[in-house]
């Protein structure tokens, strides 16, 4: 993907987040089924450090905290109101035997791993947020750069939106013509998404999103290409529990 195109893709995200971020994070003050299930396999006994990549508005953290777990949890994200309210949340679960924080970061940044200088994770997690990054180049980067921040062993979680599966959402596929890019530009499952919300007594808007869709092939080949041994995946989420694709992947060494 040209470079050009990439940065018009970004800028639909970001224009919409920064616009609709306080409206965004309302509906998004629950976490999913697949990652209560996720949650299930991470041992809350044994104290450890993760990082988690779209971090949003701290309804993991939150979870995170409550469930007594010690170490650290270290939320990363690009948009400032969601991050705003993130840290509203740690105030009130702040403890002791747990170091929750957030950072502001971009993924797209090909620098965003050194604010961590030599600091290694036990887990990282990235939960509906690799899925609004374009370009596979910068797929497989990002790939890269979570296998360098993980201790061996280190497991990496995430999940990606499968809206195919959604008739309802799949009626909000919006042409790229409202955007001026061309589809000629564009890879093989990037999609234009409208999302219609309004918090109570605000005026209801619609705002543009770029998704791209993940299959299962693409996924198993990044982590592949990036040094990481697949050990598990599920569909999740939604209705009809199929509205999210979850990955777990490991670094061996």
């Amino acid at each position: 993907m040209e470079p050009k195109t990439a940065a018009e893709l970004l800028e639909i995200n970001r224009r919409f987040y920064n616009e609709f971020g306080d409206a965004f994070a309302a509906t998004r003050r629950r976490i999913q089924p697949g990652v209560s299930k996720i949650l299930e396999t991470i041992p809350r006994e044994i104290s450890s450090d993760w990082l988690d990549l779209g971090c949003g508005s701290g309804a993991l953290g939150q979870i995170w905290s409550g469930q007594g777990r010690t170490g650290s949890y270290t939320g990363l994200d690009f948009s400032g109101p969601l991050l705003n309210e993130a840290e509203k949340v740690a105030e009130n679960f702040s403890s002791n035997s747990l170091q929750l924080r957030y950072r502001p970061g971009d993924l797209m940044d090909p620098e965003w791993p050194v604010a961590f200088g030599n600091e290694k994770f036990d887990g990282v997690l990235a939960f509906a947020s690799l899925h609004h990054i374009p370009g596979r180049e910068n797929h497989l980067r990002i790939f890269q750069q979570i296998h360098e921040l993980l201790q061996p062993n280190g497991r990496f979680i995430f999940s990606v939106w499968q809206f195919q599966n959604s008739p309802k959402l799949m009626g909000r596929v919006q042409p790229w013509s409202l955007t001026g890019i061309s589809a000629e530009a564009l890879e093989k499952g990037d999609t234009l998404l409208d999302w219609r919300y309004a918090l109570q007594d605000s005026v209801n808007r619609t705002g543009l999103r770029y998704v791209h869709l993940f299959s299962e092939e693409e996924l198993e080949q990044l982590a592949v290409e990036s040094g990481f041994t697949v050990t598990d995946h599920f569909y999740s989420d939604g209705a009809e529990g199929n509205l999210a694709l979850y990955y777990e992947i490991k670094r061996e060494q």
